[in-house]
């Protein structure tokens, strides 16, 4: 007890003597300064003037932490606060909330610190990675590009996202398939959040020109720590359809139902898996299957290789159409 109250009273003179400073102790007794950047997926990024690169601390070797950033803080259970954080005790931290209220909750139960100032541009984040193949064989040549944009508020989230890939080579007709869209959550207490989503899609395999799907439902994070988050959602959803075949263009309403899982505390590698059904209501007796597999390991200074899996399945494809196509694709990129 005497060691705690020591090293409290010397983490809060050095505070006091350079302005935004922020300090913690980890569960072996160091004492790390600097300046605190985000909390995610179970790593805290903390800038010093001692290194030349951030340093990624586990956030279950964390002890104590002490803050005078501003943040956007998410908790297991789902609530959201915008404030500052200071540790109480070697197992639990204060929330210090906008309309000044205290709120004390486990350190553990702390998923998510976002620093954030008041403005615009300091709540945005994005992402871009691009691959390219060439062979002599055939003259092939094949680019993907996968990017995403969003933008994080305390209660809501937007993200644009686009992926796109071509192909070509001698005596083969070109293979082109892009999809992207706009999603937008709401978040809700308990983990519940509202999603509306407008995305599209165009592939040659499946003779699709382009493929609008707007989607409004509900769901909810079954799982939400710092190791993983695991969710569901469904409801209802409109299609419009264009093929570059002779058959009719087409307009439907379908159910929809799918989940969602993400594990991130497995060293540098990360894991995103989704599926998502869409049975039919107009046009009963139609399935369509949406899958996303995703793998990314991170490098440093912000790079990563990543690896991804997409599946799109009707089995009521239109004539001379495949009922499956899939891409497999492999990138380099830089995110911020």
């Amino acid at each position: 007890m005497k060691s705690y109250f020591i090293i409290s009273i010397v983490l809060f003179v050095f505070n006091c003597s350079y302005a935004q400073t922020d300090s913690l102790i980890l569960k072996n007794g160091n004492i790390l300064i600097g300046e605190f950047k985000d909390l995610n997926r179970g790593v805290l990024g903390m800038e010093t003037d001692y290194s030349d690169s951030d340093f990624k601390i586990e956030w279950d070797g964390i002890r104590e932490i002490y803050s005078s950033t501003y943040f956007l803080i998410t908790t297991e259970d789902g609530h959201r606060y915008n404030g500052k954080i200071s540790s109480e005790d070697q197992n639990t931290v204060s929330i210090l909330t906008d309309a000044n209220i205290k709120i004390d909750v486990p350190i553990r139960e702390i998923v998510e610190l976002r620093a954030i100032k008041k403005d615009f541009w300091s709540r945005l984040y994005a992402g871009v990675d691009i691959g390219l193949n060439l062979t002599k064989s055939n003259n092939f040549k094949q680019l993907n590009i996968r990017g995403n944009v969003g933008y994080l508020a305390q209660r809501w989230l937007i993200e644009a996202t686009y992926n796109t890939l071509s192909s070509r080579q001698d005596d083969t007709e070109p293979i082109r398939r892009s999809d992207g869209g706009l999603v937008f959550r709401r978040f809700l207490p308990r983990d519940w959040y509202l999603p509306v989503d407008a995305t599209f899609l165009s592939n040659t395999e499946q003779r699709l020109d382009f493929r609008f799907n707007g989607k409004l439902g509900a769901g909810k994070f079954l799982i939400h720590t710092n190791d993983a988050y695991w969710g569901f959602a469904g409801g209802l959803s409109y299609v419009t359809e264009i093929f570059s075949s002779e058959d009719p263009d087409k307009q439907s309403l379908e159910m929809y139902f799918g989940t969602e899982l993400n594990l991130y505390d497995i060293g540098d590698l990360s894991l995103l898996t989704k599926a998502i059904a869409y049975p039919g209501i107009t046009e009963r007796g139609r399935w369509r299957i949406d899958f996303n597999f995703d793998t990314k390991y991170d490098l440093p200074l912000d790079f990563y290789i990543s690896v991804g899996l997409t599946i799109n399945y009707d089995n009521q494809p239109v004539e001379g159409a495949t009922a499956a196509d899939y891409v497999f694709t492999t990138g380099f990129g830089w995110s911020w």
